[in-house]
């Protein structure tokens, strides 16, 4: 019987596993022998191998760090930031939305936005000297701050992936407080406790699996952040908002240096894995 499901497994599986090997494993391999040779768009097809110098240069690199740096706190701080106002929208508009659908459809509409088109709208309402908000600024006040000016992007910029990217988290916590059962509720309020106490001590452990999740997925979209701030900013003064993704675009693309850019990029894959199989590592732990 064992030999028999283990056969069934394995016929179900081998599809799903040709797949992966020619969508990820073929790419993978490439990536690895062009990180480690010395190549051009001329030499594509014909790699050198040279060794680890691409590596070499990347980890020796100032802007590689700086960019690492710049999307370690954009992703952190836009994930703790649209997780936060997320989880407030769905615990305190929970009544507003128990018998309408219609007020979420209208908080969703910032996804159906692509990055790309919100950036470059973001772009055109803030631009110091043609856009509105700036130009109201000055009629009003007498001054305005420079939003994308090396001073203030970066806060720009995390301002508007907050905005676009906040409903997300909202929906997940909304599914998930929906999801407490009702008994739970009438049972702590039969018992006493308060609205914050009743939140604090049953529906938030309850949504914590629901937050940890949010959290990540929106670290990790954070941190390969690429659309938003290259249409706001671009690499900005200096190199001021550069993220790891601008990084290897353009490396790649204007520096013309594909062995680095791929070394880069291997860099960061090898990087997001072993923080993955760390957060699985402990996730198990804290379930035994």
């Amino acid at each position: 019987m064992e030999t028999t499901h283990r056969t069934e497994w394995t016929l179900l599986a081998t599809p799903l596993m040709a797949f992966l090997l020619v969508c990820l494993g073929f790419p993978a391999i490439v990536n690895l022998i062009y990180s480690v040779s010395e190549i051009s768009f001329e030499t594509l097809r014909n790699p050198q191998i040279s060794g680890f110098g691409n590596f070499v240069a990347v980890l020796t690199d100032e802007a590689f760090w700086r960019a690492n740096w710049f999307s370690l706190r954009f992703g952190l701080l836009t994930a703790v930031l649209e997780c936060l106002i997320g989880l407030g929208l769905a615990v305190f508009l929970a009544p507003l939305f128990k018998n309408r659908s219609w007020p979420i459809a209208i908080l969703m509409l910032p996804l159906m936005v692509a990055p790309a088109l919100m950036g470059l709208m973001y772009r055109l309402v803030l631009h110091e000297f043609a856009g509105p908000v700036p130009h109201y600024l000055w009629a009003w006040f007498g001054n305005s701050p420079a939003f994308l000016g090396p001073n203030s992007a970066f806060w720009t910029l995390i301002v508007v992936e907050t905005l676009q990217w906040t409903p997300f988290a909202f929906l997940l916590f909304h599914m998930a407080y929906q999801a407490i059962p009702e008994e739970l509720r009438e049972a702590a309020a039969i018992d006493g406790a308060t609205g914050f106490a009743r939140f604090w001590r049953i529906e938030l452990p309850l949504m914590l699996p629901t937050l940890a999740a949010a959290l990540l997925i929106r670290f990790i979209d954070g941190f390969r952040v690429f659309d938003n701030v290259y249409v706001l900013t671009g690499s900005g003064a200096g190199g001021s908002t550069t993220s790891l993704s601008i990084y290897i675009y353009e490396a790649f693309f204007k520096q013309a240096a594909i062995g680095k850019a791929v070394a880069a990029s291997v860099v960061l894959f090898v990087a997001s894995f072993m923080v993955l199989y760390g957060l699985n590592r402990f996730a198990r732990r804290r379930r035994r």
